[in-house]
């Protein structure tokens, strides 16, 4: 009975796949970087014996980025522009806000100004505020340009969309400046005018996403998903090439223990996330939610050797989470509130049960996520198997018969995240589906 975790600490299939997708360069939304992983992870399925491996393509807003550039007096400082930025230059007083929390931007005149944050957030702060919405706060308060100052040291400028759903391409062009370009900027020029600038290359593309499936042919499914497309400026190993690599890894685990399946596991490797959800968003508007039983969002896994799963209020979710850690006598971080930032979210909020799966981590942030520091050498293969077994397991727990997960009402899904302070800055990005 217990083969199969001897065959998953034995295994490279789905590291070899992580190796293949880091080695191909560029996997930004709509690249032919995107769709040759894409072509690659279908494959992996296949060989790993998932059933009708297919691509699903998309159209999507295209954005491919120039030069950008801070100018100060006779200074000319590195830095990256954020996708979806506009293409745009514009001269203005730069302004330090700091963390860049809302209230930082309250009673303040940033019309016309270059407003910089930190990416971070304070010990005291009660609740984490994501890049895009200090984006949009400064959009509201009138400001000309957005400076992104990474908190994390070693000469390391940060990316990240910008846009909403309804508008891809941001108000005010938008760059990432590292730790130390940042503490630069805010030294010698806050108050002064400075001019930043962003070329790009704006234009309709095309992203895809990946589907295959194991188990019984039910109506009732588990998702297993990921994301397939990385930042351009790394090799997006952590975010999300290890997620990928550990769906092809479940769906080998899972191809031999196919009679442990009660309902139908459907892997779905995900185009254009880093962009705005954009492919489990499409996902999420054309299917039956309601033949969804969970889903087992995996982004950001292998980071640390400690899973953490944010159960997103289900309580059933941490039950089974709970149960697989206590089987296996392996510790899971069980995290249970709302997180509306990766692609388990266009199914939360319809209310289906779903978590964000990742690693364990005490630093705020990133840490070397969306920097060009996000590469293979930093993950742990002795990590990936473990937590394959453990992934394999909770899988297995979901689409068996034993364990039932009752979805929600999305009304109950709108007040939870207002209780945790969210709903007005997802509101702000254009984040929020609901009607109250």
């Amino acid at each position: 009975m217990s083969d199969w975790i001897g065959d998953r600490f034995t295994s490279d299939i789905g590291w070899t796949h992580l190796e293949g997708l880091v080695d191909i360069g560029t996997r930004m939304a709509g690249s032919d970087g995107e769709r040759e992983a894409a072509i690659l992870t279908r494959n992996a399925l296949e060989q790993a014996g998932a059933r009708e491996a297919r691509l699903e393509s998309f159209e999507i807003q295209g954005w491919t980025r120039g030069e950008s550039a801070i100018e100060a007096d006779d200074e000319r400082l590195r830095s990256i522009a954020l996708p979806r930025s506009p293409a745009e230059r514009v001269t203005a007083p730069l302004v330090d806000l700091g963390y860049g929390l809302p209230e930082d931007f309250e009673n303040r005149d940033l019309e016309g100004s270059i407003v910089v944050v930190r990416s971070d957030i304070p010990d005291h702060a009660e609740r984490y505020v994501h890049r895009r919405e200090k984006y949009y706060h400064a959009v509201e308060a009138g400001a000309a340009g957005f400076v992104y100052r990474n908190h994390v040291a070693g000469c390391l400028p940060p990316t990240g969309s910008v846009g909403t759903d309804e508008n891809p391409i941001g108000d005010i062009p938008a760059v990432g400046v590292s730790s130390e370009v940042g503490a630069r900027l805010v030294r010698r020029y806050d108050g002064d005018e400075i001019t930043l600038e962003v070329e790009a290359d704006i234009h309709d593309a095309e992203s895809q996403t990946v589907r295959a499936q194991l188990g019984p042919e039910t109506d009732r499914r588990v998702l297993v998903t990921s994301h397939v497309d990385a930042h351009d400026i790394a090799e997006g190993a952590l975010d999300n090439g290890a997620g990928t690599a550990m769906v092809v890894e479940l769906a080998a685990a899972l191809a031999a223990r196919e009679d442990d399946l009660e309902s139908r596991v459907e892997f779905v490797a995900f185009g254009a996330e880093e962009v705005g959800l954009v492919g489990s968003t499409r996902y999420a508007e054309s299917c039956d939610c309601e033949a969804i039983e969970a889903v087992i969002n995996l982004d950001g896994v292998v980071g640390s050797r400690t899973l953490s799963c944010q159960t997103n209020g289900f309580d059933s979710l941490a039950a089974a989470a709970n149960a697989v850690a206590d089987r296996y006598g392996h510790p899971i971080e069980v995290v249970p509130t709302l997180g509306p930032h990766s692609d388990h979210w266009p199914f939360v909020e319809r209310g289906v049960p779903g978590y964000h799966v990742s690693s364990s981590d005490d630093s705020v942030g990133r840490g070397w996520g969306h920097t060009e520091a996000d590469t293979f050498e930093k993950l742990e293969r002795r990590t990936f198997r473990e937590q394959a077994i453990l992934l394999t397991a909770l899988v297995v727990e979901l689409a068996g018969e034993a364990r039932t997960v009752d979805h929600r009402e999305p009304d109950s899904i709108a007040t939870a995240l207002a209780e945790q302070g969210l709903a007005k800055g997802m509101r702000i990005t254009g984040d929020w589906p609901f009607k109250t």
